[in-house]
């Protein structure tokens, strides 16, 4: 039998020593069967793939209640406001960058959906700024612009009387927002700050409620009838308004108007200062106008880490980006896009959030830190292989197992947007007041909600019902920033093009939540690749809209959106999870995201807070 050439076709000199038929007979079977094996790897493990998305956990890669993807080339905002989003684009169409946009939707938000954001309250935004010339290296900021600890505040302000930190002028911390907008506007804006701040002035004069607004007007009926200074605007005719009635608040478009033609200093000296320190103190609070004058916004480098072969900024401590980044190099331990969504894998990652929240328990305002050394750590890659070794792929575990080690706090609110404009730069930035509403204290001469963002530091006393302390790190104190579960991420490939933009808003509930739409577009990227629908198509609403879940740690159980496939949610029940089912807008935070691939831009924000994103 001939077998000439076949050798040679592969490039292979014959074995020395065998007879030339021999040598042929003995290494062609071989031969063929390397390329075949490897091809039939490739094929099951892509079959796998395909099979753990599209029947394992098919429901919960589904996309729910009418989320948007927005494709667009040159640039798009997601916010959770339809409205601000497409301010934020007219901002970019007007000449404006990402930073200008950016401005302009939060304070947007702060009009529109009051309740969770606002110039009351503060927030962080991370920045990447596209290198100038090729192959050069972009820089990424981070703004930090907390609300802080007037001068007055201290460890045991609120001891014996905790609702007193969340509920009326003793919560309220110094407001960050308007000096914090200002300082990314004066490093890096174009456009005349005027022009970011007049249309919210504008919107504020009046429009239609909408379903987010409506549904909290319901939920806190009372304060809305009861109280004077919210009976004016949110029931001034003795009726709480409802979704389609016209709003109107203007005196916040009479104070907005002012920040926008005399500039940012408006809001911390002169009447609108003035009238904000009279309304908290007669509420009973501590906040001073040398506490407004003397309040400054940080800016360094951003948090920086690695996953896989993305490079991921995010904010630094007292935000949760520390925690973000473990959690996602406790996972990269495991082959995801090979496994597929497995149940194997949910479990994972659930076990990577009971870790993450028992690594928050060390987070604080590392300014008030003798040693930094408890919050550096948390984001390397040591220390998930430290934590790493005690992940079990067999069942969970009680909450001590995860050794946390103090109580602290979980936060509420937040808003949150997400842009990338013609040139590359992006923003991502999550502002709030905290509660619904904040601190339910509002200004009528100036129409300002001020925050309630003392109730995000710890309260000394007896250990919480699961028997931690109280973290001594938290606590109140002059000019201190509290804990916050917030981390606006931006992400860039391994050649450092822009990949994903993205942040939360829902409290305790922000940094799992991202953590997961990462997760979940790694997966859904795959399944495309592997059904060969790879299209150039980044369906980052896809991977904002699948179910989630989240474990806090304290309570020990695990909150599932109703689309969570049945398969995962018994393979968590199997391996000792208690899980429960929550709706769909209840289990997680708000994420909202713009991703980049092939030269063009794919945004969505989050229907769980009915957000619809723009682009152009």
């Amino acid at each position: 039998m001939s077998v000439k050439g076949r050798d040679s076709d592969y490039g292979l000199p014959p074995p020395s020593g065998s007879p030339p038929t021999v040598r042929r007979r003995l290494i062609s079977p071989l031969l063929w069967k390397i390329p075949v094996a490897v091809t039939l790897f490739l094929v099951l493990r892509c079959a796998n793939t395909y099979y753990t998305h599209a029947i394992s956990s098919r429901n919960a890669a589904t996309r729910q209640h009418g989320g948007q993807l927005i494709t667009a080339k040159h640039g798009a905002v997601a916010s959770e406001n339809e409205v601000c989003s497409k301010l934020g684009v007219n901002t970019l169409k007007n000449g404006g960058n990402a930073v200008d946009a950016a401005i302009s939707t939060i304070l947007c938000v702060g009009v529109i959906n009051m309740f969770s954001s606002g110039i009351g309250g503060g927030g962080f935004m991370t920045v990447r700024i596209p290198p100038k010339v090729q192959d050069a290296s972009s820089e990424v900021y981070a703004v930090d612009f907390r609300e802080t600890g007037p001068a007055a505040a201290n460890a045991t302000m609120y001891v014996g009387q905790p609702m007193k930190a969340r509920i009326g002028g003793l919560s309220v911390a110094i407001p960050g927002e308007i000096r914090g907008l200002a300082e990314a506007h004066r490093r890096w804006g174009k456009l005349p700050w005027q022009d970011l701040v007049q249309p919210s002035a504008d919107i504020a004069r009046g429009w239609k409620i909408q379903n987010e607004l409506a549904f909290r007007l319901r939920r806190y009926e009372s304060l809305m009838l009861e109280n004077p200074d919210w009976r004016a605007i949110f029931a001034p005719h003795g009726k709480l308004l409802q979704e389609g009635d016209f709003i109107e608040r203007k005196n916040l478009s009479r104070t907005l108007e002012i920040i926008a033609n005399e500039g940012p200093e408006a809001f911390y000296q002169g009447p609108i200062a003035d009238s904000i320190i009279a309304k908290v103190q007669a509420e009973g609070g501590i906040l001073t106008h040398e506490d407004l004058l003397s309040y400054e916004p940080k800016v360094e480098k951003a948090l920086v880490g690695t996953y896989r072969d993305k490079k991921v900024y995010t904010s630094h401590a007292p935000t949760s980006g520390p925690v973000l980044l473990h959690m996602l190099n406790l996972m990269e331990h495991f082959d995801l896009v090979g496994e597929g969504r497995t149940p194997l894998n949910t479990h994972r990652m659930v076990e990577a959030q009971k870790f993450g929240f028992a690594a928050r328990t060390k987070i604080c305002d590392p300014a008030f830190l003798n040693s930094t050394a408890q919050i550096t750590q948390l984001p390397t890659k040591e220390y998930a292989e430290a934590i790493f070794a005690n992940l079990t792929d067999e069942t969970t575990h009680p909450p001590e197992y995860y050794q946390p080690e103090y109580d602290v706090p979980f936060d509420h609110g937040t808003a949150h947007t997400s842009i990338i404009d013609k040139d590359g730069m992006a923003v991502s930035v999550t502002s709030t007041i905290n509660l619904i509403f904040g601190s339910q204290v509002l200004d009528p001469h100036t129409g300002i909600i001020l925050n309630d963002e003392m109730d995000d530091f710890s309260i000394p006393g007896t250990p919480n019902g699961f028997g931690l302390p109280p973290s001594p790190y938290n606590l109140p104190a002059p000019g201190k920033r509290p804990l916050s579960s917030t981390a606006p991420t931006i992400i860039e490939n391994k050649d450092g093009s822009p990949y994903l933009v993205l942040g939360g808003a829902g409290g305790s509930r922000i940094f799992p939540a991202i953590f997961q739409v990462i997760l979940n577009l790694e997966w859904e990227s795959a399944r495309a690749h592997c059904r060969g629908r790879d299209n150039g198509i980044m369906d980052v609403s896809q991977a904002v809209e699948a179910g989630r879940l989240h474990n806090q740690l304290y309570p020990d159980v695990v909150d599932v959106d109703r689309p969570y496939g049945y398969d995962l949610i018994q393979g968590l029940r199997d391996r000792g999870h208690d899980v429960q089912f929550l709706p769909f807008n209840r289990t997680s935070a708000v994420v909202d995201a713009v991703g980049v691939k092939g030269g063009m831009l794919f945004a969505a924000s989050d229907s769980r807070k009915n957000g619809v994103a723009a682009g152009y």
